[in-house]
């Protein structure tokens, strides 16, 4: 009877760790792909930014001469992160794909331009910094004119600036949410074991030595939890940076390891602080109040 008994409770004292390491886990995976999303909220910002292209149109009276002096002093300049040079031939053949016919051959001539594709850096990508590059190069006398969209760029920098607003938001919203989710499952086990830490405590052990093998057995489960985290952490940014090779979302090692390393460390604070206080609070009721 008594080793069924036993038998009984071990069950569900591993169903109980079991339990708590799950909770542990999701709780921080999901804190994790948050703080994934917040450290890679600029690039892929600067990944839309920096798609937006600034078009120098040409006048056909442009020398060789000057068009290659334009094209190098682009390619070297701080805003620019890739030039793309069309030719009017180029252009039209383009154009002529895309309306499904020949309208040189309707015209009897190329009315089309030579022109440069502009990709800026993303941190000069803003209204006011395109506008005094598209002034500049238009004061260029073989220039015809700087094409932009300049509404796009204004939505886009309003809306990132929104969405890095609402992302810090709802990390912090969810970091609370985090933490009171595993100091209650800690509780709900600590809370089973009450009747223990009371018997202790008669018997003259003191608080220190009581709390010790409590906290011990759930920075154990913290520290499962958090690997199991870590692990749903790495596949998930496995797939999403084969997925989207462009955003290089393994680039930076080192901001990386720091937000797993933080994972890591959170998951063994908060069951820390958890049990600390959950121990605390039974060791300091009365007998007859542990049955409420």
């Amino acid at each position: 009877m008594s080793t069924s008994f036993e038998r009984y409770q071990k069950r569900r004292l591993i169903s109980s760790y079991f339990s708590v390491v799950i909770s542990i886990s999701l709780v921080l995976f999901l804190l994790g792909i948050l703080g994934l999303l917040v450290l890679n909220t600029k690039k892929v910002a600067d990944h839309f930014k920096e798609q937006i292209a600034l078009t120098v149109y040409l006048k056909d009276n442009a020398k060789e001469v000057e068009i290659e002096e334009l094209r190098k002093s682009l390619a070297m300049a701080d805003y620019t992160k890739s030039t793309n040079f069309v030719s009017k031939e180029e252009a039209a053949k383009a154009h002529s794909e895309e309306i499904g016919e020949d309208f040189m051959e309707f015209l009897g001539y190329n009315p089309l331009q030579n022109s440069i594709d502009v990709y800026m850096n993303a941190d000069f990508v803003s209204s006011e910094q395109v506008d005094k590059i598209a002034t500049d190069l238009t004061d260029k006398s073989f220039v015809d004119e700087v094409i932009y969209d300049k509404p796009l760029i204004s939505l886009l920098n309003d809306n990132v600036k929104k969405i890095s607003f609402w992302v810090l938001v709802i990390s912090s919203i969810f970091l609370f949410i985090a933490v009171l989710l595993i100091n209650s499952s800690i509780r709900l086990s600590v809370y089973s074991k009450r009747f223990i830490i009371k018997t202790m405590q008669m018997v003259g052990a003191t608080k220190g030595f009581i709390r010790r093998p409590f906290i011990w057995q759930s920075v154990k489960l913290g520290i499962i939890g958090a690997v199991l985290a870590m692990i749903g952490m790495g596949a998930v940014l496995y797939y999403l940076n084969n997925s989207f090779s462009e955003l290089n979302l393994l680039g930076d090692v080192k901001l990386l390891a720091g937000l797993f390393i933080g994972i890591f460390l959170m998951g063994i604070l908060i069951t820390w602080l958890s049990t600390f206080f959950a121990t605390s609070r039974f060791l300091n009721l009365k007998t007859d109040e542990l049955y409420y």
